[in-house]
């Protein structure tokens, strides 16, 4: 396979990355509003409204203000906005994304968790996205470092690289199953799912970006490990007052 992949269409040549990004959050909306549909616990229009618009706004915001600040050095000395509005990440998204939500909630005066039913749309819509990052090898920083050991992967240059698209793809399709089996096992409080799902994917990505070139700001850890180590300890204490009852 020859990288990056990419695909001609109206004339233009566009990398594989955006076109699977785009139908990732495609079908993950389109699986949650199906979801939705079934779900017995209903929302007022209001406050999906607003749910919806602090989600998105919190996610557009953080995606880009995080995917920058991964390496600040760059993004000061040489600003571009084109470089700044082109650089995402969902760790970004997911953190921001839900301080969107939370602000959103507070103002409409819904206390009640939302974040169970977006669960595995986003795990879908995460899967899909990583395959149009794996499809554009290093023309895009969403590869691993060199490394000698068997999973090492030609993506675009001279040197085995880890493919990091691929470790996520296989890790998510792991929890996927994992949440499952617990959700359906156990009597939990509205927003158990997703705070397990946080906190399972936050450590798994602190992890993963040793094996990504990254800048270090603080005690060896990149940006996005430092979001990372907000986030779980944020979720690891609502865990902590969570209380799972066993089905019989």
């Amino acid at each position: 396979m020859d990288f990056p992949v990419t695909f001609h269409i109206f004339g233009k040549t566009i990398l594989a990355h955006p076109l699977f990004e785009a139908a990732g959050i495609f079908t993950g909306m389109r699986y949650y509003f199906y979801l939705k549909r079934k779900s017995a616990e209903k929302m007022s229009f209001n406050t999906s409204a607003a749910v919806l618009i602090g989600a998105t706004a919190g996610a557009l915001i953080g995606s880009k203000l995080i995917g920058n600040l991964e390496n600040p050095y760059a993004l000061f000395e040489n600003f571009s906005f084109k470089r700044f509005w082109t650089n995402n990440t969902i760790v970004g998204g997911l953190a921001f994304g839900l301080i969107g939500v939370e602000w959103a909630k507070k103002i409409v005066g819904h206390k009640e968790s939302t974040g169970d039913l977006i669960v595995f749309p986003l795990i879908l819509a995460i899967i899909i996205g990583r395959v149009g990052c794996f499809l554009t090898g290093i023309y895009e920083e969403t590869y691993g470092i060199p490394t000698n050991s068997v999973f090492g992967m030609h993506l675009g240059d001279q040197y085995l690289r880890h493919p990091v698209a691929l470790y996520e793809i296989a890790f998510l399709i792991v929890l996927w199953i994992v949440l499952k089996i617990i959700k359906e096992k156990n009597e939990f409080p509205s927003g158990f799912i997703f705070q397990l799902f946080m906190i399972t994917y936050f450590s798994f990505r602190f992890m993963l970006d040793f094996i990504k070139p990254k800048v270090d700001l603080i005690a060896g850890f990149g940006t996005i490990q430092l979001v990372c180590i907000a986030v779980i300890f944020y979720y690891f204490f609502k865990l902590k007052s969570t209380k799972v009852v066993n089905s019989p």
